[in-house]
């Protein structure tokens, strides 16, 4: 039977959503963190300035820009809906000079609703895989009508974030022409994943309707990450995926884990169904991650208390992790550990840790840090210090909340053999975590909350790792490790780290070694506030535009920090690379850099870098309350020079889209994105996207595409014809 229209409506939705987020998406990514107050509390000091608008307005980008046609190109050589895109000339941009590394001409930025991914003049695009594309032995091509647990649990998930593709051998340099895809599989989108049929829904007496225990049991298979083998005929060239591989691999809700380092074996992390805690099944939320200098992928468990209903045990641990009553997943109807019920109290401790996979060993069980502390990670990326030492870096992505490193005890073991490898998987078991503390230099003052510069011409100062767990005892009066390491944001609260703007993604250079914080933005961040007012590292509080005045950061700011030597140093200079937004508008800032001469930006999300040092910037929800109402996006920034804070666009990603995942291989001429949520805000019966496929009206759909939107890995390459 199939539900009618008109009783579609799948989750009791609000009206807060910021900027072009659907309400639904909203509740089922972040558990609507941004309704909520912000959980963190604590009364921790800042370092207020306030400051004068000292750059010039600038006109939009467009204006400047010699008109071109962007190049717009559907799945598997289909033409995809057209798009202008105004370019500068390849590889020369304004002010003199040549961008170094991947050349090409910035994008305009897109309308909202143009369901395109539209790349600069002279890159075309083509999927690697979609969701439902079969991965596993026993997979059917997908058929979105006719979906299953068990054939989920064989195909490429849901929402793909983290991803990058390593070389077929360990420690090879180049990917050269066979890879391995590692992608995350953050969370799912039912209203735009199920046929509105009684298969997949429960409809009530009112009329509305719910998932019922079938659709349910597809999205945790439909969670997790993915390994999957792909070729490709030589570099440069775009990659295939191998449907049969050894190696590919699906991570979901039904795999064990392994929880390793101190707080292991702890009873706090034992259930009924694990009395050892020490083992787990399966991981969720997965939204950024890293790879480490041994090969092995990172993957950070981001918003795990919207699956779970609050044990009541420790009301103040669930209020500060944002665990309720009720969740939007409904799981709860479906396993006692999701419900937290007798036996199971301890549950939700089990998630919200840093996952370690090999992709190399298909029999190797994923693992689960909990030396590096729990918390809502975006991510974790891994660098070496000066003696061997590795050094991890993490953002809590939620607003008001901090930013976190990790150094290992032991120190790497040199080459590719067996045993050097199975050593550097255990660096991440034992070290110490610590928090950061941000301090300003401009008198207080010069900080007023609008985002403009202080008198020295910089948002920078100094700061400290303040120590959470050192040398494997707690450094937190009245906390023991186990407690530390799981309750690490109350950890956080007391030694006085500093409240931040959502830090997402964290990237180290790999040129110089600095450290950059995307702070994606923070609607709470308000004037007068006396302890989440305006600071030197989180200078903005509101906007105005137009006359009108808006309360809070929508636009977020990119901090960059410089060890006070080696990356064991629990010293650190920082400024702000960029405060983000419509540079037309008052309250931005690009390093010094002309501001009629970059490309708008909010909401910086993931990070990455290229072999030249230039940063990467995607974005999640450049919101319509700035002044830029665009479809997300990909950035390149240079970080040094007279480039310094250039932001240029390379790509757009279309309707409802998030732009996930930078891969930038700037040697090979390619780049690569995960497409996640497209057309978040229609459904199955009437799609606000049709990407990647896009399947006309009336024409007849090939077996595994789909008339309808698809999360998708992306990669762009030069035209070679």
């Amino acid at each position: 039977m199939t539900i009618a229209p008109e009783n579609r409506p799948l989750l009791t939705v609000h009206t807060h959503a910021r900027g072009k987020r659907s309400p639904v998406t909203c509740r089922l990514k972040c558990n609507d963190a941004c309704l909520h107050p912000a959980p963190n509390e604590s009364a921790n000091e800042y370092f207020k300035d306030v400051v004068s608008s000292v750059l010039s307005r600038r006109a939009m980008l467009g204006t400047l820009a010699v008109a071109a046609g962007a190049v717009v190109i559907g799945a598997q050589g289909a033409a995809a809906p057209s798009a202008a895109a105004a370019t500068l000339p390849e590889g020369r941009f304004p002010g003199g000079g040549h961008s170094k590394g991947l050349a090409f001409g910035a994008i305009d930025p897109q309308p909202v609703d143009v369901d395109a991914l539209v790349v600069p003049e002279g890159y075309t695009w083509d999927p690697i895989i979609r969701w439902g594309d079969p991965i596993l032995p026993g997979g059917r091509t997908f058929d979105p009508d006719n979906q299953s647990p068990e054939q989920q649990a064989k195909q490429f998930g849901y929402n793909c974030d983290y991803l990058d593709i390593l070389p077929i051998q360990p420690g090879d340099k180049h990917r050269g022409t066979r890879g391995i895809l590692v992608s995350n599989l953050e969370y799912t989108n039912a209203e735009i994943m199920f046929p509105p049929t009684e298969k997949y829904w429960d409809v009530a007496a009112d009329g509305s309707r719910t998932k019922n225990a079938y659709s349910r049991a597809i999205e945790r298979a439909a969670h997790g990450m993915a390994v999957v083998e792909v070729r490709r005929r030589g570099t440069g060239k775009p990659w295939d995926y191998q449907r049969i591989s050894v190696l590919n691999r699906r991570i979901h809700l039904g795999t064990e884990f392994v929880l390793d380092g101190p707080a292991a074996g702890s009873d706090l992390l034992k259930t009924a169904a694990d009395r050892t805690g020490r083992r787990v099944l399966g991981t969720m939320n997965n939204c950024a991650g890293g790879t480490t200098p041994w090969g092995t992928v990172l993957s950070g468990e981001e918003n795990f208390n919207g699956y779970f209903v609050a044990a009541g045990v420790n009301p103040t641990a669930d209020a500060r992790y944002g665990i309720g009553a009720s969740t939007s997943y409904g799981w709860e109807a479906d396993e006692p550990r999701f419900a937290q019920s007798a036996g199971y109290e301890n549950e939700s401790h089990r998630f919200g840790w840093i996952v370690e996979l090999d992709p190399y060993d298909p029999t190797a069980k994923p693992v689960k840090h909990t030396a590096m502390g729990r918390f809502k990670h975006e991510g974790a990326n891994v660098t070496l210090s000066s003696k061997g030492h590795a050094v991890a870096y993490m953002g809590d992505d939620q607003a008001f909340d901090y930013v976190y490193k990790f150094v290992s005890k032991d120190r790497v073991a040199k080459g590719d053999s067996r045993g050097a490898r199975a050593h550097n998987k255990t660096l991440l078991s034992e070290g110490d975590l610590f928090v950061a503390r941000f301090t300003g230099d401009s008198p207080a003052a010069e900080i007023d909350g609008s985002g403009a510069v202080p008198a020295d011409g910089a948002f920078d100062g100094t700061g400290e790792w303040l120590p959470l767990v050192k040398d494997g005892r707690s450094k937190v009066p009245g906390m023991s490790v186990e407690e530390v390491l799981v309750y690490t944001r109350l950890a956080a609260d007391k030694v006085g780290a500093t409240k931040m703007d959502r830090p997402e993604d964290v990237e180290i250079s790999p040129v110089t070694g600095r450290i950059y914080v995307a702070c994606t933005n923070n609607s709470g961040r308000t004037p007068g506030n006396a302890t989440e007012g305006a600071t030197e590292a989180n200078p903005r509080t509101h906007k105005v535009v137009g006359g009108v005045t808006t309360n809070g950061n929508r636009d977020g700011h990119v901090v960059e920090i410089i060890p006070s030597g080696d990356q064991t140093s629990t010293r650190f200079t920082w400024n702000l690379l960029l405060v983000a937004g419509d540079p037309a508008v008052e309250g931005t800032y690009f390093s010094g850099y002309p501001k009629d001469r970059v490309s708008p930006i909010s909401c910086p999300d993931n990070l990455a870098f290229d072999a030249e040092g230039n940063l990467w910037i995607s974005t999640d929800g450049q919101p319509s309350s700035s002044a830029i109402a665009r479809c997300d996006g990909l950035f390149k920034v240079p970080v040094a020079g007279r480039e310094r804070g250039h932001v240029q666009q390379f790509l757009s990603v279309p309707a409802g889209a998030e732009t996930c995942g930078p891969l930038v291989d700037s040697r090979d001429s390619m780049v690569y994105v995960n497409v996640q949520h497209p057309g978040e805000n229609g459904s199955f019966e009437a799609p606000d996207s049709y990407f990647p496929d896009y399947v006309a009206a009336g024409a007849t759909v090939e077996a595994g595409d789909f008339r309808g939107p698809r999360p998708t890995v992306v990669q762009v390459y030069r035209d070679r014809d």
